[in-house]
């Protein structure tokens, strides 16, 4: 069928976008469409998502609040395919301070908006409690705020659809959902909670293009293997460029965790990392502090 004769059988806009899309010269993006059926069930085994999402007064979980939270139950198989979207819990969130400007301009909600409403967190847990994988795009931010609104999150695995697949070599120009969406040839109502969880499962649910994969399936082997923290303790302060372009990031908070200098690597790279550790950095043999992390603590507060 040529494209002139596709172009028939469709409206008068899609004949268009079709028509421009044929020139080579043009991409069209697509509003986001939200849908329910995504795949017809074939009996395989399922399991049970939780896309989430969280606007805040600021960044900090400790003095800062959930403005929306808002959470998307999805049903998947163990291979990576998504099957079904559930209907979403979207709720706005009077918080006990006032909402920064600069956040009302990014998110658009006002003062106005959340007067009176409030979430609860009993309602939030039993939502919540069907999912044997929770997932969010930047989930060390939503993760931290949603374990201090309720414990239900503290015990649920957790995976990251910005971090957890390598968008890069897939062809994709940035990790932000907004900049994932146009690669994806689709854009949506950025910046509320409810629109960000479907756009983020609609990039999972799609086959990427160079591996043909789903992202979902790069995120549930990403998620599934264990990886190590090794904390580079004591590292002489004249070292912590080297470090920091090694991909070390500074933990100044101390507490239970060291208050150092820090990575991540997958079993694999440990003793090479520890190696480099010990040659480059030390010059010496030395005992590291070092930590086994599953999706059940990754991106919280308790590593």
């Amino acid at each position: 069928m040529t494209a002139q004769v596709a172009a028939d059988n469709l409206p008068d806009h899609e004949a268009m976008a079709e028509a421009l899309c044929a020139t080579g010269q043009y991409r069209v993006l697509r509003r986001l469409v939200p849908r329910s059926i995504l795949l017809t069930d074939d009996g395989s085994p399922k399991r049970n998502g939780l896309l989430v999402d969280v606007e805040t007064t600021g960044l900090d979980p400790d003095r800062d609040e959930i403005i929306e939270l808002a959470m998307v139950p999805f049903t998947y198989g163990i291979d990576g395919r998504i099957f079904r979207i559930g209907d979403a819990f979207d709720r706005l969130r009077q918080p006990a301070c006032a909402i920064p400007v600069e956040i009302t301009a990014l998110t658009g909600i006002s003062e106005e908006n959340v007067a009176g409403k409030h979430v609860e967190p009993s309602e939030v847990a039993a939502f919540a409690e069907p999912a044997d994988l929770v997932v969010a795009h930047n989930a060390s931010f939503d993760r931290r705020f949603l374990e201090r609104f309720s414990e239900a999150f503290a015990g649920k695995a957790w995976a990251c659809s910005m971090s957890q697949v390598d968008w890069a070599s897939e062809g994709f120009e940035g990790t932000k959902l907004g900049y994932l969406a146009m690669g994806a040839g689709f854009f949506y109502d950025r910046h509320r909670a409810a629109s960000d969880c479907l756009a983020a499962i609609e990039l999972l649910a799609a086959p990427l293009p160079k591996t043909g994969r789903t992202g979902l399936s790069h995120l549930l082997q990403a998620a599934r293997r264990p990886t190590w923290r090794i904390w580079a303790e004591n590292s002489p302060f004249a070292v912590k460029d080297q470090l920091k372009a090694r991909g070390y990031r500074w933990n100044g908070d101390g507490g239970a965790s060291p208050k150092s200098w820090y990575v991540d690597r997958d079993q694999e790279a440990v003793e090479p990392e520890l190696a480099f550790l010990r040659q480059e950095i030390f010059r010496r043999e030395i005992e590291l502090p070092m930590r086994r992390i599953t999706a059940f603590e990754r991106f919280s507060d308790r590593i």
